[in-house]
């Protein structure tokens, strides 16, 4: 309820502090703390997130200026850079990243439903790694090449209403295939990912667990057909077989059979091959599907472009993971606004209204569900969307 609160007010009562204390309480975040808790620490990000402050300098001259709304936001006390430095700096990063996580479940109840754009009951996830540029004279422990610095988010979203279903933090050179480590099956799921994840004993595991996969065959696979199953070449199928692996090391790895699809593209006039442990849908559903897994090509852009990832408030390994969970967690926020007040506009819309509305005493429904006015401009495609496919 509105009552004269401010916007970034109404905004954080979708944050469920109980969940967030607890996360706090299970890394002892406000041992010894006097005055700037973990829950301001968190505030304080979730605004420079909101409003893409670019440094520590610019956060304390911002809220500053608002220094007489701060209490009504929920900080306590003036914000002092020194004083979010060391909190980045000190408070466990892993408070962040496990209550990202629950609000990445509360998220996936509102977006289970949406449409995935194939006929498919099952859940479907698509597995992807993005690579987050790092100078490496300021952050030397994130050694990636010679003169280059990075970390690695390996990526579960969730295609049914694309909110990942985790998020993993490594050096950039941690191989993606070490990502599949970090699944845990779900029995009748699908999981898309390219060819850096071959690994047949890994596949052989999701096997075992019930679960499917999808994924591109290599160019030097070697194995042996079994069987051939008719296929509408006006589809674009070329074939679909039963395959056995033949190779001494990859046949004792992964001994069951194997689906192999010949699909050619017209769009980028490509002969694309599949490989997946599913036997029942149609191979055409199964190409279609495997189209998809492009949705997390398009939300690492988004968050690249979005959410401030790529400027840092700090140089330790500990404030930079902070940074990226608070981030992950301010993006899951607004996508659970946006389907509490069954908001029609996109997540990047939503962002931009609140990056200057959130100090302003009205209520959010009202800000969010305003209108704007038809202009004849022509439309900018430099942002991708999201949630709108």
């Amino acid at each position: 309820m509105h009552i004269g609160r401010i916007v970034f007010s109404q905004l954080m009562e979708s944050v469920p502090r109980h969940e967030f204390n607890t996360c706090v309480r299970r890394y002892r975040g406000n041992h010894g703390v006097r005055a700037f808790s973990c829950w301001s620490q968190f505030l304080c990000m979730a605004f420079a997130q909101l409003t893409y402050r670019d440094s520590l300098r610019d956060i304390e001259a911002c809220l500053g200026a608002m220094q007489h709304k701060l209490y009504h936001a929920g900080i306590r006390g003036p914000v002092r850079r020194s004083t979010l430095a060391d909190a980045n700096e000190k408070r466990d990063w892993r408070i962040y990243a496990d209550f990202a996580h629950v609000l990445i479940q509360k998220a996936r109840r509102f977006y289970v439903h949406d449409d995935l754009g194939v006929e498919l009951e099952q859940a479907a996830y698509a597995l992807d790694s993005t690579t987050i540029d790092l100078c490496l004279s300021l952050f030397p422990w994130a050694h990636f090449r010679k003169h280059k610095g990075g970390i690695k988010l390996h990526t579960l979203l969730d295609l049914h209403g694309r909110i990942p279903r985790f998020i993993y933090i490594t050096d950039a050179k941690t191989h993606d295939l070490y990502g599949l480590d970090e699944v845990h099956p779900e029995a009748g799921a699908f999981y898309l990912f390219d060819r850096a994840y071959i690994d047949y004993r890994r596949l052989y595991v999701l096997t075992q667990d019930l679960a499917f996969f999808v994924t591109r065959a290599k160019d030097n696979l070697d194995c042996t057909r079994r069987c051939s199953r008719p296929v509408d070449k006006n589809t674009g199928l070329r074939s679909d077989q039963t395959v056995v692996l033949r190779g001494p090391k990859s046949s004792r790895l992964y001994p069951d059979p194997l689906r192999r699809i010949r699909f050619y593209d017209q769009e980028p006039q490509d002969s694309i091959v599949f490989l997946t442990n599913n036997f029942t849908l149609p191979a055409f559903t199964l190409a279609r599907l495997y189209k998809r897994r492009w949705q997390v090509e398009i939300f690492f852009k988004w968050i690249k472009q979005n959410l401030r990832i790529k400027t840092f408030y700090g140089t330790s390994p500990n404030a930079v993971k902070t940074q990226v969970w608070i981030a992950i967690s301010v993006y899951v926020l607004v996508a659970i606004l946006k389907k509490e007040l069954r908001l029609p506009s996109d997540l990047n819309e939503i962002l931009q209204i609140l990056s200057i509305t959130l100090f302003e005493q009205v209520s959010i429904s009202q800000v969010l569900m305003t209108n704007p006015p038809q202009t004849s401009e022509v439309p900018r495609h430099n942002q991708l969307p999201l949630f709108d496919f």
